[in-house]
């Protein structure tokens, strides 16, 4: 399988969207059920002030994430993508929506929870290592970054255990693995802000 070198282009998510308003059928497959109960587990009984979840896509996550919070942040770079999640968490006070391309462009503020759910591998590895250090920019002490990654064959420019381990490797000593495991068809990686992560334990 060729891989893509650069990291995916805004077209190719716009197109997956134009034939088909949940492409990845986010909304009634087994396996993403199975991923979003795995990834709020993995979070505890945590609750957040400030979250960011980087690639919401139609926002079926992001409504499940939304009562653990104060507020999510939930960013994509497809416009058709945004309309979905701003109708699928109509009612709910806490989710804001903005279309946004990472590393390129990044989200203002500092937050305790940054999500990173099946979107790393979209991206180059020297766009990985920038999105690493974004990040630790943004992360208050003792916050948390999530990576959720499908671990099988792809033509993205990284698969998921690489994209994951690029992360933590360049996020590595300012973030620490607190939490891994590994199912059958993805990856979740818990990363800690140095200072918490003896609170985490």
């Amino acid at each position: 399988m060729t891989r893509h070198v650069a990291s995916m282009p805004d077209q190719y998510f716009d197109d997956l969207y134009r034939a088909s308003p949940d492409p990845w059928a986010f909304a009634s497959s087994e396996y993403e059920r199975d991923k979003y109960a795995a990834t709020l587990a993995a979070l505890a009984d945590g609750r957040f002030r400030r979250a960011c979840e980087v690639g919401c896509s139609i926002g079926v996550f992001t409504r499940m994430l939304a009562p653990r919070c104060d507020s999510v942040l939930a960013i994509d770079v497809a416009p058709a993508a945004l309309r979905q999640a701003r109708l699928v968490c109509a009612g709910l006070t806490q989710p804001r929506f903005c279309r946004m391309r990472i590393p390129d462009q990044w989200p203002r503020g500092r937050f305790d929870l940054m999500l990173f759910s099946e979107v790393l591998y979209y991206l180059s590895p020297a766009d990985i290592r920038r999105t690493a250090v974004r990040a630790i920019g943004s992360l208050d002490p003792g916050g948390r970054a999530m990576l959720v990654h499908w671990t099988g064959e792809t033509d993205y420019p990284c698969t998921g255990d690489e994209a994951a381990e690029l992360f933590i490797a360049t996020a590595d000593p300012a973030l620490h693995v607190v939490g891994h495991q590994r199912r059958p068809e993805y990856r979740l990686d818990l990363l800690a802000c140095d200072r918490g992560v003896a609170a985490a334990q």
